[in-house]
């Protein structure tokens, strides 16, 4: 029987146990990488053989049965360092050599017992809610026209063709929550000071960016973040054992902004089935100021050429569009540099209104998908705008560190997943995870994309669309 397929834990319950050995577990996906990577160009690196012997370490593990993640794959996003890999950032003009160690989160990983089994595409400097680059198109194995969601969108593309069941990613204006919409996972952005930043730095995108899991089932994504955090907080939380007030908003945070139609009658159904379970829903929007999207985007340009400063990247390798941003952004940080203390009145605000709601919830995106390539042809104004109205829904959570979450919401009739946003409270890690996993109790959601079961050759069934929310599309294999 393969592995592939298997949630996290069962696949490490199957390896304490001794029933499924490592190296069985790493061939069964590296096999499946072999059969759709070629279509979706989802991983940067490929480590067949050091997965190989990295599993084959494990086999002789005397402690097998204390590692929560025992034999498990994982993929890592370009972002993070992994040693004998490069780090590109999405990027030409970084360099090619590779890295000499693991980083502090993948070395986390690696103790917790995972076998790393690439390395996962971004956009350059993981800007985008697409993953398109100088160094390729990443595609989403729902639709191949389409985009898995940027900026962890190879990570996102890897979990739902089945290549492995968790993967790293990180969320800089919705990185983590975008690609889990798009492609029909579960992902978290936690806040501040829970998961450490990669590279020792103390902060990223003037304390924008989180990092987090993107997996398949709730239970798998608490398992990793447990993992990355160093706590054992987040893996067998329960769905709410009391009534939550829950707000509900549909109205994008951005002017002029349309909601799909398919969109809103996912949400609205998602809230529903809460509502039935005992929770209290009111119809609401949170106190978004005007000047939300200028918050969000001075940090963002003055955060990307604070990077690029910092590792002392050639601008003239940069594509077109970024050296625009790095210029821009070069100019605020000389003329108008962030406040460190700029949003104490505008959080305060938000921190007032959710005294009366436990979690807010909102649509993940404005729509259920975007194009895979062709972002190339688009200057910066074109393609900010096109952000704006596809995903709009994000931003406002990454600039006042508030923990948010994309949950599964179902399918449009065109095949496209749809996803849920939660929102909650500094802390509220824990709350955002036991709502989700009573969404996934109430409405379970398909947990890979057709195709992946396509290479598969099977693997365990999977659960129904929720009634109401389009149909499944038929599979594909390629093309």
């Amino acid at each position: 029987m393969s592995t592939v397929g298997l949630s996290a834990a069962r696949i490490a319950e199957l390896v304490r146990s001794g029933q499924v050995k490592p190296t069985e577990v790493a061939s069964d996906h590296l096999r499946q990488v072999e059969v759709v990577e070629p279509t979706l160009s989802a991983l940067l690196s490929q480590r067949p053989d050091k997965a190989m012997a990295e599993a084959a370490q494990l086999d002789g593990r005397k402690d097998l049965k204390e590692l929560p993640l025992a034999g498990v794959p994982v993929t890592i996003k370009d972002s993070v360092d992994v040693a004998g890999e490069p780090t590109r950032l999405g990027s030409l003009a970084t360099p090619e050599a590779p890295r000499q160690a693991d980083d502090e989160l993948v070395r986390r990983v690696r103790e917790a017992g995972c076998v790393v089994i690439g390395k996962t595409r971004q956009p350059e400097l993981g800007i985008w809610h697409f993953t398109q680059s100088n160094l390729g198109v990443t595609r989403n194995p729902w639709n191949l026209d389409r985009t898995p969601g940027g900026s962890s969108g190879g990570a996102a593309a890897s979990v739902a063709s089945g290549m492995a069941p968790i993967a790293q990613g990180s969320d800089g204006g919705g990185s983590i929550r975008i690609p889990a919409a798009f492609s029909g996972l579960f992902g978290i952005k936690p806040g501040p000071g829970l998961v450490p930043i990669p590279g020792g730095h103390a902060e990223h995108w003037f304390d924008m960016t989180q990092w987090g899991p993107l997996a398949t089932t709730v239970s798998d994504a608490g398992l990793l973040l447990d993992v990355l955090a160093g706590t054992t907080r987040f893996r067998d939380i329960a769905a709410p054992s009391r009534p939550l007030r829950l707000a509900l908003s549909l109205r994008p945070p951005a002017a002029g902004v349309r909601l799909n139609r398919e969109v809103r009658l996912a949400v609205e159904a998602s809230a529903d089935a809460l509502r039935d379970a005992g929770h209290v829903i009111t119809v609401t929007d949170p106190p978004y100021a005007p000047e939300f999207p200028l918050y969000f985007l001075h940090r963002f340009f003055a955060g990307i050429a604070t990077e690029v400063d910092d590792l002392r990247l050639p601008v003239e390798k940069l594509e077109p569009r970024t050296q625009r941003m790095v210029r821009l952004g070069r100019y605020l940080n000389r003329y108008h540099p962030v406040p460190r203390n700029g949003l104490q009145r505008p959080f305060q605000a938000f921190m007032t209104w959710f005294d009366d709601y436990d979690v807010l919830v909102t649509p993940t995106t404005a729509q259920p998908s975007a194009p895979a390539s062709g972002w190339d042809r688009r200057g910066l104004p074109a393609t900010l705008f096109a952000g704006t109205n596809q995903v709009p829904f994000t931003q406002a959570w990454n600039v006042l560190n508030l923990p948010a979450a994309s949950v599964p919401a179902g399918l449009t009739r065109d095949g496209f997943p749809i996803g849920v946003q939660l929102i909650a409270r500094r802390g509220g890690e824990e709350l955002l995870f036991s709502l989700a996993k009573q969404l996934e109790e109430l409405r379970p959601w398909p947990r890979h994309a057709p195709m992946a079961a396509v290479a598969s050759g099977g693997g365990a069934p999977e659960p129904q669309v929720p009634a109401g929310v389009g149909r499944r599309p038929e599979a594909r294999s390629g093309g």
